[in-house]
């Protein structure tokens, strides 16, 4: 992989990260006395100069997060895969890949659960026939008010902080926001690039506890999400 292809899409990946904390399949959680306090999010940086433009493309883009169940009780549980297929946004790539920048955004109501083809995709952690009901049932935690809170913040956004060479890949510093809050995660990425096309992917573990969030747990922790993640992303930007 050449050095000018890197650090342009990829960190968007990251970004899908933070929402994955969310999804058991039983009852739903608590809710909070109230959605958390809005902080101020940065305005986009100036897009550095001498770079271009590239625009996502949802349609050739994928998100993935692999949630696991533990607990003496995860027989009655289900793994999760949880996905976006609406990540949009610009990566400004120029000559120097460690002054790629880039913003993205997705919409939290947007994500899916379990979709028998990710499943199918994602190995033998993930058997088929989940039942409609858990699915339904991990969609509504998700979006509650003690997770992604979707009805008072409605998206997640990315933002690139820096680029790093790292070997025959790079290590991109990304911004993740929502809920009112920003932190910054460093995510591994692979990049190629065509003549006018970008295609960043990845994969790395993530914990909740990193997003500031509490794994899901019920009846005492006999039925727990695991704090460990696994992100997977995909991610296509044209001219």
């Amino acid at each position: 992989m050449s050095p000018s292809g890197l650090g342009r899409g990829s960190r968007t990946l990251v970004v899908c990260c933070a929402l994955v904390g969310f999804s058991a399949c039983q009852t739903s959680p608590p809710a909070t006395q109230g959605p958390a306090t809005q902080v101020s999010i940065p305005q986009p940086q100036g897009v550095p100069p001498g770079t271009h433009e590239y625009k996502v493309v949802a349609d050739e883009s994928l998100l993935q997060i692999l949630v696991h169940r533990g607990g003496a009780m995860a027989r009655l549980g289900h793994n999760h895969v949880i996905a976006s297929h609406e990540l949009a946004g610009s990566l400004y790539v120029g000559d120097d890949p460690l002054a790629t920048r880039f913003d993205i955004s997705f919409p939290v109501t947007g994500l899916t659960v379990d979709e028998p083809a990710l499943r199918a995709a994602a190995g033998p952690d993930f058997p088929p026939a989940v039942p409609q009901s858990a699915r339904d049932g991990t969609h509504t935690n998700m979006l509650s008010p003690a997770l992604l809170d979707g009805a008072n913040y409605p998206s997640i956004r990315l933002r690139a902080s820096d680029v790093r060479a790292a070997g025959d890949h790079y290590d991109a510093g990304v911004e993740v926001t929502f809920k009112g809050e920003t932190r910054v995660l460093r995510v591994p990425v692979s990049v190629r690039r065509e003549p006018g096309v970008i295609v960043a992917s990845g994969e790395f573990p993530l914990t909740q506890s990193e997003l500031g969030l509490k794994p899901f747990s019920i009846a005492m922790g006999a039925l727990v999400v695991l704090d460990e993640m696994q992100i997977r992303f995909d991610v296509t930007a044209r001219e």
